[in-house]
């Protein structure tokens, strides 16, 4: 897999990364995320799988590694296996995420999950949070979730203390959840302090099934933002665990284009995103290797203008993605 640039902020990707939200706590709102654990939640047992992906995911060539505060105990369980691999700092790029609080005490079932709070000082206690978990290996640290709703964007605290973190060498990022995707990257571009663009990279959902936020994303890649894109398999609805009975003909178009160009269903979905000359790297959400192997058959496929013209008709409406997004459970 080759090394590519992330935007223009220095640091070095690959087109598929790792993302550890699947992988660093109990629950999860993918598709049979309970099943992935085999309802095993030990500590140890979670580090000891957790592991055993990354060794498969750095054996298979990715390099650039994603995980968040809100992740359970993921940056901890990275940064033990960056320490333990002796992998040296300039040969991976980690990205981490502050604003929202793991609160589930390490259950499945909890009254909150996780609690976002874009302040001045969450900011500076996750930070400081990060840093003991990754010390040197984080390169690039994101505003996990912000919206217009949160307000993170006008606050003036909060960006003036992201540029001074941009100014010690740290790249600062964002990623976007919702139906205001759009108005929050542009949002973003437009940020300066002391006449530099604040935001150096952006994380946004982007699949087959929710496509509108593309034309921002463009825009931000034109600017020289890096571009990840996050729950391209949208949580499981675009793999063989989506059995909903109204999904069914839309399922039947996506496995008509599998079995044309020879992949899997996880493969075509990721490929899909791949396939944007915007994307700098889409992120395997994986929690199982036979699922991270899936995943990266998207680097086989042959896409064309037939499978773009094909399942451009499977799109739905930010409105429509987003409420169903919202009934998936914690499992």
């Amino acid at each position: 897999m080759n090394l590519r640039p992330l935007g223009t902020t220095g640091l070095s990707i690959t087109p598929i990364g790792l993302g550890l939200a699947a992988l660093g706590r109990p629950g999860y709102v993918n598709l049979g995320h309970a099943e992935d654990l085999n309802h095993n939640y030990d500590v140890t047992v979670m580090q000891g799988h957790t592991h055993e992906m990354l060794d498969v995911a750095w054996q298979a060539g990715i390099r650039y590694f994603d995980a968040a505060r809100s992740y359970g105990r993921a940056e901890e369980f990275l940064g033990n296996w960056l320490r333990d691999r002796e992998i040296r700092v300039g040969d991976v790029t980690v990205g981490s995420k502050w604003g929202y609080t793991y609160m589930a005490g390490w259950q499945v079932e909890a009254e909150h999950h996780e609690i976002k709070e874009h302040t001045l000082s969450v900011l500076q206690r996750q930070w400081a949070e990060t840093q003991a978990n990754l010390g040197d290996y984080v390169g690039l640290y994101q505003i996990h979730s912000a919206t217009p709703e949160s307000g993170v964007l006008t606050n003036h605290e909060v960006l003036y203390e992201l540029a001074r973190l941009k100014s010690q060498g740290l790249k600062i990022g964002l990623t976007l959840s919702g139906p205001d995707q759009i108005e929050t990257v542009r949002m973003a571009i437009t940020i300066r302090i002391d006449g530099l663009r604040l935001f150096d990279c952006v994380q946004a959902t982007y699949n087959l099934l929710e496509t509108s936020v593309a034309p921002a994303l463009q825009e931000a890649h034109a600017a020289g933002m890096g571009v990840i894109i996050k729950e391209a398999l949208a949580n499981g609805r675009l793999t063989p665990r989506n059995q909903d009975s109204e999904f069914a003909d839309t399922m039947r178009q996506l496995i008509r284009q599998v079995n044309r160009l020879n992949t899997t269903l996880d493969g075509l979905a990721l490929a899909a995103v791949l396939h944007q000359s915007w994307v700098d790297v889409v992120l395997s959400g994986a929690a199982t290797l036979e699922h991270l192997r899936a995943n990266l058959k998207a680097l086989e496929v042959q896409w064309d203008e037939e499978a773009t013209s094909e399942l451009g008709k499977i799109t739905e409406p930010p409105s429509i993605y987003w409420k169903r997004r919202k009934t998936l459970r914690w499992n």
